[in-house]
């Protein structure tokens, strides 16, 4: 059974993150908040956790469309090919924010994810996922909380969220209510920015 963990967005306690990180540093799945929908997200290097997210959301790992949730862009250059200067522009005024922007892999990626020639790279503009990401020194592989509600397709409330996910995950994090619109996808794989799915990021804003 999860645990619910209430923590703070504008000043995260720390000792609750390094808790959380030593959970996820051991397998466990968490539901956390981002600048969007909320997330739920383990180890990207945990093959086993890798595996329970794949289950709960019905499909094959390796093609699952999961997202990397970076702390910021350092560490882009370990998973995917180098970028153009227009592209690493775009992708410094975009984040931290509401965009999953899809790159071309590279030969380092996480042996479950080697096959895959493109990764979804997210950056939220959210204090509590940027700290568990760095407390665990590598992204966190993520997706979203879906909802089979059609009027309210992503779950907002954290409490909600644990009564219907407490069997399934290791902990969900309290982190106040979440947003009920999910990030905007844009590929950048083909030169051209190319929204593939409309979100809370207004692209036009940033290019």
């Amino acid at each position: 059974m999860a645990e619910l963990i209430r923590i703070y967005e504008e000043n995260p306690n720390a000792r609750e993150i390094q808790r959380v990180v030593g959970i996820l540093k051991q397998g466990g799945l968490v539901i956390y908040p981002t600048d969007t929908v909320y997330g739920l997200g383990c180890d990207i290097t945990n093959s086993k956790a890798l595996e329970r997210i794949a289950r709960i959301k019905g499909v094959k790992l390796a093609k699952a469309n999961f997202s990397f949730i970076c702390a910021d862009l350092s560490n882009l250059s370990d998973y995917v090919k180098q970028l153009e200067n227009t592209t690493f522009k775009l992708l410094k005024r975009a984040l931290p924010g509401p965009f999953t922007f899809i790159l071309q892999g590279n030969n380092n990626l996480p042996r479950d994810f080697k096959k895959k020639k493109t990764v979804g790279i997210r950056v939220p503009d959210n204090n509590i996922a940027q700290a568990l990401v760095r407390g665990l020194g590598n992204p966190i592989v993520s997706t979203s909380i879906y909802d089979e509600d059609e009027l309210l397709e992503y779950t907002t409330d954290p409490e909600l969220i644990y009564e219907k996910w407490e069997n399934l995950v290791d902990v969900v994090i309290d982190g106040g209510y979440g947003d009920n619109t999910a990030s905007t996808v844009v590929d950048l794989t083909e030169g051209e920015p190319r929204v593939v799915r409309q979100g809370k990021g207004d692209l036009e804003e940033i290019l």
